[in-house]
C-alpha cells in the first residue's frame, strides 16, 4: 500500500503540535511497516533526517500552505496532484484539513475546535475558512483520528458525525520529562524562584489559558497562607499577552510571579520536576500535554474540572472550576496544607501518565489509517 502523509508541519528544530505528533506516530508506524510505500508531502524545504526510514519518499509541494486562499491551492489542486503521481492508495492529513477534490480514502487527524469556543482569539480570514469548510472536512474523511473522549465529544455534538467514524488514539509526553534529583530541583529553584517552592503553569501567555484568574486565585492563596511558595509561568509571550503583562504590573504579588519566557525543552522539564504542584487552568485544550509532563516527573497536578486535563489525569488530579479563582484557591491550600494528599497524588499520577505512550498511539493511528482504506467504497456521515 502507498500511504500519502500531509507533513507540513513536520519542519523546525522543535516540534509541536501538530508537527510533533506526526513525527512521532509516523517515525514508528514506517518503522513497523517496512512493507509499505509512504509519501511524505512537505510545503517548504526539509531537514534530512525527517525521513527516519527508507520507506519514505519525500515531495516538496510549493507554495508555503500559510494562508486560507493557498490551503484551497494546497490541497485541492497540489496534493491531488501528487496523489496521483505516486499513484497513493490513502492520504494522511494531520492538521484537520483534507483535500475536497481527490476521491481518494483520507484519514483525518483533528486535535481540538479551539476556534468554536474562543473565536476573537483567531484570525478572521482563518476563522471564516474553519467555519466554512471544517464541516466539509469532517463528511469527506473516511475516518477521523482524535486525541481525547472530549474531542470526538465535540465533532459528534457539533458537527453530527457518526461516532462510529471517530477513533481515539491519545497523545503522549516526551520522554525527557522525568523525575529530577533533590540536587537539580534547588538548584532550579535557585535559578527561576529564589530558592523557594513554587506552583507552576506551562504552556503559552495567551488568554485561552486563564491566566487572569490564576493570578486571582494565587492572591487569594497568598493572602489566607502567608506562603512564601511562588508562581512560575513557564511559556512564551503568545498573541493578546499585553493586556496580561499590563495587569502583572499593577499585581500585588507581582514580586512573586516569575515569567520564564521560551525556554528549551531540556529546561523546560527542569522547571516543571523543581515545581511544588502543576496549576493548569486552561479554559479549553483538546488534550492538555502539561498535565502528562508534569505526572511524568512525579508532580501533583491541578487542573480544570470537565475538561479534557480531567479526562487525561484518569482522577488523578486536584479538579477545580477554570472560572472560579476561589475553588482554584481552595484546591492549592489543600495541596499545601495536607502532604498525605500531595504524596498520593504523585503516587497514583506517574502509572496514569505511563499509559500513554507513542507507541499505543501509533498503533491506533495505523488502525485508522486501515479504516479509511477499507472504507474507502462506504458513505460514513
Amino acid at each position: 500500500m502507498t500511504i500519502a502523509v500531509n507533513t507540513r508541519f513536520l519542519s523546525g528544530k522543535y516540534l509541536e503540535g501538530d508537527g510533533y505528533f506526526t513525527y512521532e506516530t509516523f517515525k514508528r508506524i514506517t518503522k513497523n511497516y517496512p512493507e509499505h510505500r509512504f509519501i511524505f508531502i512537505f510545503d517548504r524545504n526539509f531537514d534530512d533526517q525527517l525521513v527516519f526510514n527508507s520507506n519514505i519518499t519525500p515531495v516538496v509541494v510549493g507554495s508555503l500552505a500559510r494562508h486560507p486562499l493557498l490551503w484551497r491551492w494546497w490541497y485541492d489542486v497540489k496534493v491531488p496532484a501528487v496523489l496521483r503521481k505516486y499513484k497513493a492508495d490513502v492520504f494522511v492529513s494531520c492538521d484537520g484539513f483534507c483535500s475536497l477534490t481527490t476521491n481518494l480514502p483520507q484519514c483525518l487527524v483533528v486535535h481540538d475546535f479551539a476556534f468554536l469556543h474562543f473565536p476573537s482569539f483567531i484570525k478572521k480570514s482563518h476563522l471564516n475558512f474553519y467555519k466554512k469548510y471544517t464541516k466539509r472536512f469532517l463528511d469527506k474523511a473516511n475516518s477521523i483520528a482524535t486525541v481525547s473522549a472530549f474531542s470526538k465529544q465535540e465533532i459528534i455534538s457539533h458537527y453530527k458525525v457518526n461516532a462510529d467514524k471517530i477513533d481515539i488514539v491519545g497523545n503522549a509526553a516526551k520522554e525527557i520529562f522525568r523525575l529530577l534529583n533533590s540536587e537539580k530541583k534547588q538548584e532550579t529553584r535557585d535559578k527561576y524562584s529564589n530558592g523557594k517552592e513554587y506552583f507552576v503553569y506551562a504552556g503559552s501567555i495567551h488568554p485561552r489559558k486563564n491566566l487572569q484568574v490564576l493570578l486571582k486565585a494565587f492572591s487569594v492563596f497568598k493572602k489566607r497562607q502567608q506562603s512564601n511558595l511562588k508562581l512560575v509561568l513557564a511559556g512564551v509571550l503568545a498573541w493578546k499577552y499585553k493586556s496580561f503583562i499590563k495587569d502583572l504590573k499593577t499585581y500585588k504579588y507581582k514580586n512573586d510571579v516569575v515569567i520564564t519566557g521560551s525556554l528549551d525543552e531540556s529546561e523546560l522539564v527542569n522547571v516543571i520536576g523543581s515545581a511544588y504542584a502543576m496549576v493548569y487552568m486552561s479554559l479549553f485544550e483538546g488534550f492538555g500535554m502539561p498535565v502528562l509532563e508534569a505526572m511524568h516527573c512525579e508532580i501533583p497536578v491541578i487542573t480544570s474540572a470537565g475538561s479534557s486535563t480531567e479526562e487525561i489525569s484518569k482522577g488523578n488530579a486536584l479538579l477545580a472550576d477554570a472560572n472560579d479563582h476561589e475553588d482554584i484557591a481552595d484546591k492549592m491550600m489543600r495541596l499545601y496544607k495536607d502532604e498525605d494528599l500531595r504524596n498520593d497524588l504523585i503516587k497514583k499520577g506517574k502509572p496514569v501518565a505511563q499509559e500513554y505512550s507513542w507507541e499505543k498511539t501509533a498503533d491506533l493511528m495505523w488502525q485508522c489509517i486501515l479504516k479509511a482504506y477499507n472504507n474507502r467504497n462506504k458513505a460514513m456521515p
